[in-house]
């Protein structure tokens, strides 16, 4: 039976739907991801809100032009094979963008019915899409064009470079991906929490790619296992994308950073989701933080997941977010903050640490000092300054550093001519082409610390512009 039409007024009537969720004190005692996903009867629901309009602003506000408002049409029809198929054919990774994606800062900020009503739930629909095709077990894999001949290296497995791999390899070019870790993902495996994206949903992701006959080689270190100029000049890979992301944590410069106890996000996260420290000691032999309270410095992404992480652990009784500004300057999703509130993480606002104390090399506790809003600085947001008397000692048995990363220096100490910035990011147009002849650079490692879905932005332009190179060769 055909499906009736629905007018844009009928449209918008049709609330937004929420996801279900697992509940608060439940979820903080798991792993398990928060979020249910919608049923297909909800996503068709969600669906027929969309306006399919004509210019839709929802596909530029996507860094990689998803056909948003066409695969929305088939999700509203029930035709959830085609959606998918839709969605691939500009995302390599829809599980993982229906999950982690900024989309209320990106295709949901400018969707047309949102002016009115709040914007269709484009993520939540994304998610469904390609959860249904994972589940049903039938991935349709695009025909493959005949082989060009041409060798492409990709270095780094994460979002950047696992987008470019993808659209190299469905334009017939041969690609290979070498990765450091003993796992491919990047920050997807070792950054993100379980119970945001579950890894078995990654593992698919990368396995779509190896169908699509993309070749990934992990324990891989360019720089020391292999140079760039070893791989083009003796391997005979006829371009380069670098990939390698942002990987070097920052940390404070004050007293006691180095006394144990002490942690990089970074290491914190990549003991927890690579190598599943969080059943440490019975199925894994990856230590983690015993303390009972723990404290984490910074108010972004990274620290939310390093604070909704330590709570889950099962011998920690209390977790504080230390964050040197108020609520209203945290740059972490509004969505993390709401559940880290939800799941009692604690929030020590306008409170800066200054020294880390301990004894017998351990940390036990933080000197702190109260902060006020001054005025903005160079980012735009209030500036934060220290209030004459205020210290305090908090007392913690870890703290986690989560104040940012930047790039490791490995590939820019060991290929010559590859020019770099003065925080060691390189220098990359507009569509990826670095200084060096047949090398492309995209995501973390050329514009700093960013988003999931600008590295795969990133890595789909290189993509396109390396396609160019070697056909005109």
């Amino acid at each position: 039976m055909e499906k009736i039409k629905l007018s844009n007024k009928d449209r918008m009537k049709i609330p937004r739907h929420d996801m279900p969720e697992q509940e608060p004190a439940v979820r903080a005692q798991n792993f398990l991801e928060v979020p249910l996903g919608f049923t297909p009867e909800t996503a068709m629901e969600e669906a027929d809100r969309c306006l399919q309009c004509k210019n839709p602003k929802c596909v530029a506000g996507c860094p990689v032009n998803v056909k948003i408002p066409d695969f929305i049409f088939h999700v509203a029809m029930g035709n959830f094979s085609l959606a998918a198929q839709t969605l691939k054919e500009t995302n390599a990774l829809p599980a993982v963008c229906g999950r982690v994606c900024p989309q209320e800062d990106q295709c949901e900020a400018v969707c047309v019915i949102g002016g009115k009503n709040e914007p269709v739930a484009i993520g939540r629909l994304e998610r469904f899409v390609a959860d249904w095709e994972r589940a049903s077990g039938v991935v349709t894999i695009p025909p493959i064009p005949a082989a060009t001949g041409k060798k492409v290296a990709i270095i780094g497995a994460g979002p950047a470079g696992l987008t470019c791999a993808g659209d190299l390899a469905k334009k017939g070019h041969d690609v290979t991906i070498y990765e450091a870790l003993h796992k491919a993902g990047g920050v997807l495996v070792y950054g993100i929490p379980e119970f945001r994206l579950p890894k078995n949903i990654v593992d698919a992701e990368v396995d779509y790619l190896r169908k699509l006959g993309v070749k990934i080689e992990c324990d891989f270190v360019v720089g020391m296992t292999r140079t760039i100029d070893e791989l083009m000049e003796e391997d005979g890979f006829d371009a380069v994308f670098i990939g390698s992301g942002a990987g070097l944590p920052y940390f404070m410069g004050i007293p006691g950073e180095n006394l144990n106890g002490v942690y990089s996000a970074n290491e914190f996260l990549t003991r927890v989701n690579l190598m599943k420290g969080f059943v440490f000691p019975n199925l894994s032999d990856t230590p983690v933080p015993m303390a009972t309270h723990v404290a984490v410095i910074g108010g972004g992404n990274t620290a939310m997941d390093s604070a909704r992480t330590a709570k889950r652990l099962p011998w920690t009784e209390k977790v504080s977010i230390v964050y040197r500004r108020s609520l209203a300057e945290m740059p972490a999703r509004k969505e993390e903050i709401h559940h880290g509130e939800q799941e009692g993480v604690e929030f020590l606002l306008l409170t800066n640490p200054t020294k880390f104390v301990g004894a017998e090399g351990w940390l036990t506790g933080m000197e702190c000092q109260r902060m006020e809003l001054g005025e903005p600085d160079a980012s735009g947001r209030r500036k934060p300054v220290p209030v004459k008397g205020s210290e305090f000692i908090l007392e913690v048995g870890a703290a986690i550093i989560a104040i940012g990363n930047g790039s490791n220096p490995l590939i820019n100490k060991t290929t010559p001519g590859l020019t770099t910035n003065k925080y060691g990011n390189i220098i990359a147009d507009g569509f990826g082409k670095t200084s060096r002849e047949g090398v492309w650079a995209g995501g973390d490692i050329v514009i700093g610390a960013a988003t999931v879905i600008k590295a795969m932005g990133a890595g789909k332009e290189a993509a396109a512009s390396i396609d160019e190179y070697l056909r005109s060769k």
